[in-house]
């Protein structure tokens, strides 16, 4: 279900106006990658974008590549789209859907670059669990979909849920760790705001970079 939550006035405009030109409807058929984006270049999928400040940081930083981004919270769509609109960025698309449903019905197999899971909600009590992402047959489907040398990369700040990931990933046979364990934090993910905050609260992030074998 799409979570709503409070949405701005500035971001229900940005909504109104701006994702007509930027969002991609859902639709149980696969994306075409080069129609939407007008050009041919190497994709990447961001699942969760939050506010989308890491999404537009990142996009910014390489005006070669194009970045599908898929999040159901209606502020972060308004945001990352007046983002968008601030930064006049071209090479960003957006669906506000399922990603479960996006991914499986949408993204060709083998269509993607990279793939970018930045803390997901780690549903921290034991009983809700099972509404983790990043469960084995998901994890499956994303590394279907990744080109030869591909990458999937998680960052989380919860510990067990970092566990977690890395003994799912590590199960997936189209995957191979790109690093014995964790992986230090990659250039192409920028430091947040939200991770700055953790940081000074003692928290750790983990990152887990899995290459398409």
């Amino acid at each position: 279900m799409l979570r709503q939550g409070r949405v701005s006035n500035a971001q229900r405009r940005a909504v109104d106006s701006l994702l007509p030109l930027f969002g991609i409807p859902y639709g149980a058929a696969p994306f075409d990658f080069d129609a939407a984006f007008a050009r041919s270049a190497p994709r990447f999928l961001e699942i969760g974008f939050g506010m989308g400040e890491t999404t537009a940081q990142i996009a910014a930083g390489h005006p070669q590549c194009d970045y599908l981004g898929i999040e159901v919270h209606t502020p972060g769509v308004g945001g990352l789209l007046r983002l968008i609109e601030a930064q006049q960025l071209t090479n960003i698309r957006i669906i506000q859907h399922d990603a479960v449903e996006v991914v499986t019905h949408m993204i060709p197999a083998s269509s993607l670059s990279g793939i970018h899971v930045f803390f997901p909600d780690p549903w921290p009590k034991k009983r809700h669990h099972k509404r983790r992402l990043l469960q084995p047959g998901f994890v499956h489907v994303l590394a279907s979909r990744l080109q030869p040398g591909g990458y999937l990369h998680v960052a989380t700040d919860w510990e067990e849920y970092a566990a977690q990931i890395l003994e799912v990933l590590s199960g997936e046979a189209l995957l191979a760790n790109s690093v014995e364990g964790f992986s230090p934090r990659p250039e192409h993910r920028p430091l947040t705001k939200f991770e700055s905050r953790g940081l000074k609260l003692g928290h750790v992030v983990r990152d887990l970079v899995f290459l398409a074998r």
